[in-house]
């Protein structure tokens, strides 16, 4: 009998910038581990201002340049309605502290974590902390997202180790 597969979203304001980054990153580095059949990731956002709405023009560009493609991406927004349409997800990777509180609120008995919290430079700063922010590039320029993919990208090789012992701690 085989378990269910792990579920991983990654949530920010309105999911067209960070998240996206994070799920499309994310999804690969579980792949090359080779915990892509063990693993579904994807990623929604607190406000509904783009459900539907691809990936920011910026976003898809800074993936693209670095061998993602985010085009596929389609806006959503994590309501508790959202939660009683989609399977529970295991792990709610958070992109600010703003959007961790909002997850608490909305699914208080899921496993909550900021993202940053994986990255091995910060892992002596308090969780939940604003200094474990992915700072929103929507309002600024190109280097913004950058900025944005080097972050996540710092963090995901602790996140995957998280996923891994979530996997090996999963009942069947």
């Amino acid at each position: 009998m085989s378990r269910r597969p792990l579920r991983v979203t990654t949530v920010c304001s309105g999911n067209i910038c960070r998240s996206p980054i994070a799920e499309y990153v994310l999804r690969r580095a579980l792949e090359e581990a080779g915990l892509g059949d063990d693993v579904v990731v994807d990623s929604a956002g607190i406000g509904a201002w783009h459900v539907g709405d691809p990936a920011d023009r910026r976003a898809r560009e800074v993936l693209r340049a670095h061998g993602y493609d985010g085009d596929p991406h389609r806006a959503q927004q994590i309501t508790k309605r959202w939660f009683s349409t989609h399977d529970e997800p295991d792990l709610l990777l958070a992109m600010d502290a703003t959007h961790y509180d909002d997850l608490r609120r909305l699914a208080p008995h899921a496993e909550v974590v900021m993202m940053r919290h994986f990255d091995p430079d910060l892992a002596d700063l308090p969780h939940p902390s604003d200094e474990l922010d992915v700072p929103d590039p929507y309002y600024g320029a190109m280097d913004g997202f950058e900025d944005v993919l080097a972050m996540i990208e710092r963090a995901t090789p602790g996140t995957v180790a998280h996923i891994r012992q979530l996997l090996h701690a999963s009942p069947l």
